[in-house]
């Protein structure tokens, strides 16, 4: 049977997050005490406790994590507005952690020992630190995006995009990930591509990830052109001139959104044109048009890959419910979406328990064996337990591109972009 799961992009985007930071990532610390697993049922009536973690404020910026936090309270909100889980509110407790362990620590700490929180949601953190503790407490963690290897390292942790791992306090498979090369078959097989530029910085994980990317499209047959620019002082005229002169048709990164446009701004300078500039889900936002304003032409052909549903498919009814909430917000994207999405599948797990919502009660729900769209948000999230990572594997992948007057167009349906593709293992 054909089983969707996230695109290979997402993997790795601790890289492209923590080259903008400038440092190197770090696994979560696991010397917390294990804390009591269960939770007293909160009187009937009483509001469903929820925690999200958010660093908010971090070395990559301000609004960097907060897409899940806000998509995630929205849902939330309109949930209430409705009638809450079986009359009870969903009261939302959130912590910004700063984008440092020792504050994610300090966040978990707070929500789980003294707000005693039944869940986190859409949890979104540079350094997640505390996941071993949250592990420990036997809390579920629902719907948190993938920044670093915690969702493939501890029991009762799901992120937004599934895991085959055991996940037994150990990253991956012996401390090694997978990732699949579906986004360079799609380049390769629906737009013909057959030459790709990957441009990095002179930067540990930046670097990292490159290599990741560089053998994933050599492994799809493509011609690769490395380009590294110095993280202190990037000459992106030279590396675009270059990608130019040896005929790139794709551009891959592992910078972050500042050093995209820049390197976009070189590109349209020195005339470089290409199929497509492919970026990730956390760039796959309506700011685009501010973020690249004086780089036209690559801004025009920039692409964005991802594992959920395009937030302009407003055709879709569950996109349609998540914009009609999300009016007013000045900024919309991809991360928001999942951020709703998480919220949804957490209060479907809630639902589940058919009276007191507990912490026991919702793991079982997640741990189900059965795998979850978000009403068609998601493409198909799977978690399972596999002594051995996949050779290969069917996997789907969405796409969108950018066009001024439209915005994200979708390109094809995110569950036929599918492919049967090699699972690549990695160092986190």
């Amino acid at each position: 049977m054909r089983r969707p799961v996230r695109a290979a992009e997402t993997l790795a985007v601790a890289a492209l997050l923590v080259a903008a930071a400038g440092c190197g990532s770090r696994l979560p610390e696991s010397d917390f005490e294990d804390r009591g697993r269960g939770t007293a049922p909160a009187p009937a009536g009483a509001p469903v406790r929820v925690g999200i973690i958010t660093s908010a404020t971090s070395p990559v910026g301000g609004s960097a994590f907060t897409g899940p936090r806000d998509g995630a309270k929205a849902y939330f909100e309109r949930l209430n507005a409705r009638g809450g889980i079986g009359g009870r509110k969903v009261e939302v407790r959130t912590c910004d952690d700063g984008g440092s362990g020792v504050g994610n620590s300090a966040c978990v700490r707070k929500l789980i020992d003294e707000e005693r929180v039944v869940a986190l949601v859409a949890t979104s953190s540079l350094d997640y630190a505390g996941a071993s503790r949250v592990s420990g407490a036997g809390v579920p963690d629902v719907g948190g995006q993938p920044i670093g290897s915690a969702y493939d390292t501890y029991p009762h942790l799901y992120g937004i995009y599934g895991s085959l791992a055991p996940r037994d306090g150990e990253p991956g498979w012996g401390g090694e990930l997978i990732g699949g090369t579906e986004v360079y078959r799609y380049f390769k097989r629906e737009q013909g591509a057959r030459t790709a530029a990957v441009v990095s910085y002179n930067q540990a994980s930046s670097a990292a990830y490159a290599r990741l990317v560089t053998r994933g499209l050599k492994a799809e047959g493509y011609k690769v052109i490395t380009e590294q620019v110095d993280f202190a002082l990037p000459n992106f005229r030279a590396a675009a001139a270059d990608l130019k002169e040896q005929g790139a048709d794709l551009v891959f990164d592992a910078m972050d959104t500042h050093g995209n446009a820049r390197l976009c701004e070189a590109m349209d300078e020195v005339g470089a044109n290409v199929t497509a500039k492919v970026t990730n889900v956390q760039n796959w936002t309506s700011s685009v048009a501010e973020d690249y304003k004086d780089a036209p032409r690559c801004r025009n052909a920039l692409w964005a890959t991802g594992a959920s549903r395009n937030y302009e498919d407003t055709d879709h009814p569950a996109v349609r419910e998540f914009r009609d909430a999300m009016k007013g917000h000045k900024d919309l994207g991809q991360w928001q979406l999942e951020g709703w999405a998480a919220a949804m599948w957490f209060t479907d797990a809630a639902k589940s328990c058919r009276g007191d919502v507990t912490r026991a009660c919702v793991d079982r729900f997640m741990n189900r064996g059965k795998s979850y769209t978000a009403r068609g948000l998601l493409l198909p999230v799977t978690y399972e337990e596999r002594a051995e990572p996949p050779e290969t594997r069917m996997t789907c992948v969405s796409v969108a591109r950018w066009k001024d007057s439209e915005g994200w167009v979708t390109q094809g349906d995110m569950n036929k972009n599918c492919f049967d593709v090699p699972q690549l293992s990695y160092q986190p």
